[in-house]
């Protein structure tokens, strides 16, 4: 039988730089504690420095010679998500893992970000895109950097891009935002990686999921849906975090794959690399997505 792939299988992360968007809870905590136990910087990026102290505070009382750094940054605001480039790119010559990891999940209502975009297309996609855009020669100069964009089952459930209409200003649906967003992250995941290999760059592009895991994106779930169910559904914050660790650290991984559970439905277990939808290696809608997100986010890659 394969051995199944767990935390244990991270290698040395000595010298290494890598940037957590969202670390202060859920999937982003454990990957990050990960990774500095690992002996990697962790910087993590999260919007509530309160909170972010905390983390800091735990993942230092388990690894006491983790070098565990904090960095402000709101992806639902391009100033904020500006600014924190800025500094990351002054405080890091080089940068050796992004984790795109933060998020939002089902929205009750529409809500927009400080710029107008609709939450969860704007925070999931669209600030993530313009980190990493701002942050890419810094990864570029790196041998064997990765970018690990973290998508979701849900990127199968009522998910397309909605071009003519990508903030859904005209109808709202929780569960379409939501879809649309994580569609979009591994839309991305692929475009970027294709742009990278044309150009011989050596950093790499992967996506991953955690299956059902309990962290709090799931607070808003529907109502009639009892919490002991979830309960049952999920798996823990660290095992879902095990995709994503695998994505950014695995000597096998490769640029292009996509890394979830293997588990029934790919809802619980350990990772392995997994399938996508259909519309989400469809090339021609990744180039109108990446354009989309040129237009609206005002970034672009030089890649």
């Amino acid at each position: 039988m394969t051995k199944k792939w767990t935390a244990d299988d991270v290698g040395d992360q000595s010298g290494r730089v890598a940037i957590v968007t969202g670390a202060n809870s859920g999937l982003g905590y454990d990957t990050a504690a990960v990774l500095a136990d690992k002996g990697a910087h962790v910087v993590l990026a999260v919007r509530n420095l309160d909170k972010g102290k905390e983390a800091v505070d735990r993942i230092k009382a388990a690894s006491p010679n983790a070098v565990v750094t904090l960095q402000e940054l709101d992806l639902s605001s391009l100033d904020s998500v500006g600014k924190a480039a800025e500094e990351l790119r002054a405080a890091h010559p080089r940068i050796d893992l992004l984790i795109n990891n933060a998020g939002v999940m089902y929205v009750p209502t529409r809500e927009t970000t400080k710029d107008g975009f609709e939450m969860q297309f704007g925070t999931n996609h669209l600030g993530h895109f313009a980190l990493t855009g701002l942050l890419l020669d810094r990864l570029t100069s790196v041998d064997g950097s990765r970018v690990v964009t973290v998508s979701s089952v849900g990127h199968r459930i009522l998910a397309r891009i909605h071009f003519d209409d990508p903030h859904l200003e005209r109808k709202y649906n929780r569960v379409e935002a939501y879809g649309q967003s994580k569609l979009a992250n591994l839309m991305f995941t692929y475009e970027l990686q294709r742009r990278l290999k044309a150009r011989g760059l050596p950093t790499e592009a992967l996506a991953a999921h955690p299956g059902f895991s309990d962290t709090e994106l799931m607070r808003y779930l529907p109502d009639f849906i009892p919490d002991f169910m979830w309960k049952i559904a999920t798996q823990p914050a660290d095992k879902g975090a095990l995709p994503t660790l695998r994505a950014a650290t695995d000597p096998t991984a490769h640029g292009g794959q996509y890394y979830g559970p293997d588990g029934i439905g790919e809802v619980k277990g350990n990772p392995k690399v997994v399938a996508s939808s259909a519309q989400s290696r469809d090339e021609e809608l990744q180039r109108r997505l990446w354009s989309l997100s040129e237009e609206l986010t005002g970034v672009t890659f030089g890649v």
